[in-house]
């Protein structure tokens, strides 16, 4: 009986802290209360702070809240998915993954010639200057990840089931970018239900894309997946499958069967490509 109440409390109390965690993320976002929308540079500029900030604080959420038994087991760097170990197949195998999902997408790309833009010179340099390409391509994937997964996960997976820990987390990710709902309003003059429906369909888009990443990262236990598959998802954006509607006859079958095999393979790839033996990984 007494053990029963010690795992009902120890679960509650690592839902508070992702819980507060959440909460703090959020803060450190809206703390300057600046009067600019989300894209101008003052705004991009402190909002590059609190990532920088959070980098730090968000650990002490995860290290008051781990069980010492499991960093007996492990290192702290190790749980929160820094180390070495299986880095080279972290960085290319979940991208390759990844970029199977997006198959469709990348065949539009090819079809339209944006891809071309990539192998100019001219356009990495001026995106490394940009700051909105920066905060959604290295500050956000960075900060996001590092937060809701690897200072998050490993709070939920020590009382849940993985599987559950998985569809668990996301929903702090999710649930967050409600925040964006203020800035529609106030800064781009939406009304609210048209704000509160962008807001909702984000919430899933974010929330399904977040067990993924959850799953990514319970299964490499490496950081920098997490980082360059969020990058390049912010990269590609959401499909615009409406697009394919006003392809000629055969573009539209070859695109259309693109997004298809792309989706079934990536099904079929999802759990060889994320064997966690092939990362040195051991799922704690």
């Amino acid at each position: 009986m007494e053990q029963d109440i010690n795992a009902i409390l120890s679960c509650f109390i690592s839902i508070f802290l992702c819980f507060m965690l959440s909460v703090t993320y959020l803060a450190s976002i809206h703390v300057w209360n600046s009067p600019y929308s989300r894209d101008h540079p003052e705004t991009i500029k402190k909002r590059f702070i609190s990532a920088f900030v959070m980098l730090f604080i968000a650990p002490c959420f995860l290290y008051v809240g781990l069980n010492k038994e499991i960093l007996e087991k492990a290192s702290f760097f190790h749980i929160l998915g820094l180390r070495t170990q299986g880095l080279c197949q972290a960085i290319f195998m979940p991208l390759f993954l990844t970029m199977i999902l997006f198959l469709g997408p990348i065949s539009m790309e090819l079809y339209s010639g944006l891809s071309k833009l990539y192998t100019e010179e001219m356009y990495w340099f001026s995106n490394m200057t940009n700051l909105i390409w920066i905060r959604n391509h290295i500050a956000a994937p960075l900060s996001e990840e590092f937060t809701y997964r690897s200072c998050m996960l490993p709070l939920l997976v020590q009382c849940f089931k993985p599987s559950t820990a998985v569809i668990i987390n996301p929903l702090f990710f999710g649930v967050a970018h409600f925040h964006h709902m203020r800035e529609r309003i106030n800064h781009m003059g939406m009304d609210f239900n048209t704000a509160l429906k962008i807001s909702c369909f984000q919430f899933v888009y974010t929330t399904i894309f977040g067990m993924y990443s959850a799953y990514l990262f319970y299964r490499t236990g490496h950081f920098i997946s997490l980082f360059i598959v969020h990058a390049f998802c912010n990269h590609m954006g959401f499909p615009e499958i409406m697009e394919i509607r006003n392809y000629k006859k055969n573009k539209k079958v070859v695109v259309s069967s693109l997004f298809l095999i792309g989706f079934l393979s990536w099904c079929i790839l999802l759990n060889p490509l994320t064997e966690p033996s092939w990362y040195h990984n051991k799922p704690i």
